[in-house]
């Protein structure tokens, strides 16, 4: 995998004269913890970065969620292609507290626009995406019941922009089907003895109070593949555009149970650099 960031290093080096900060201020969202544009826990429909039809964007993140029990790092890059293509590649660290274990994945993701735009359009921007996932410490995962230790989310998101709609302030929603087998979003592997419910469903929506900064909710649905309880996440988050080159995050996360530990609340704080 570290070719990946090696070719994306490259990007970075020969695109600089191709690079653009079109669009408005904040609409490409922040970098998800699978290292997709969108909100912090829901991919979204716009491509991350600044692009434009005549333009390449590169952008870099990295996030952390802390709760009770246990803690997940991801540090990505995102490759923004004429506002057409995305691709971003991800590693995560998940510590497991109680045990003094440290789970890792990594994470290479595509998205495409189908049709559709954020702002100008009077259809939501529609996106189709992929994250292939290959979780590198994969004992727990099969201790637990596990079936596989990598695997691939497809997943289709709508997100729209609406300027001045709720009462002078521009509102953001966006809504995601994803079909999936991973546990734990993968730090617990794919697949499991009770599996079945397949498709999951994702929601963010957001106010823009100013130019710079967001305040919303997201919510994710998961499968329960192990029996083990696993919930679905929400969270609420603000977000912090000073400029284009940058982004803060804080949100206040709720996990449920993760690998039957229940009552797993907590904080989780990205940064996002854009080229």
């Amino acid at each position: 995998m570290n070719k990946v960031f090696v070719t994306f290093a490259l990007l970075m080096v020969f695109s600089v004269n191709c690079l653009a900060q079109g669009k408005i201020l904040a609409t490409p969202g922040v970098s998800q913890i699978e290292g997709a544009g969108g909100g912090g826990i829901v991919p979204w429909a716009q491509l991350a970065g600044y692009a434009t039809q005549e333009s390449v964007a590169i952008s870099g993140s990295c996030a952390r969620v802390t709760v009770k029990d246990f803690a997940l790092n991801t540090c990505g890059l995102q490759a923004n292609f004429y506002d057409r293509i995305e691709l971003s590649f991800a590693k995560q660290s998940f510590q497991v507290k109680p045990l003094k274990l440290d789970l890792k994945q990594t994470i290479v993701g595509a998205k495409i626009k189908l049709f559709g735009d954020l702002v100008y359009s009077d259809l939501p921007q529609v996106s189709l995406g992929i994250q292939a996932k290959k979780l590198k410490t994969n004992d727990v995962a099969f201790a637990l019941g596990a079936e596989k230790d990598s695997g691939s989310d497809i997943y289709i998101a709508a997100s729209k922009l609406h300027l001045g709609f709720i009462n002078g302030y521009n509102w953001l929603w966006n809504i995601t089907a994803r079909h999936t087998k991973s546990n734990q979003i993968g730090l617990l592997g794919f697949g499991g003895a009770d599996q079945k419910q397949k498709i999951q469903f994702e929601a963010s929506t957001a106010i823009l109070l100013n130019r710079h900064l967001a305040v919303g909710v997201e919510y994710r649905q998961k499968p329960d593949n192990l029996n083990l309880g696993e919930n679905h996440w929400k969270d609420i988050f603000v977000a912090w555009f000073p400029n284009k080159n940058i982004s803060l995050t804080l949100a206040y996360v709720d996990l449920g149970s993760i690998a039957a530990i229940n009552n797993q609340t907590g904080w989780y704080l990205s940064t996002m650099w854009y080229l």
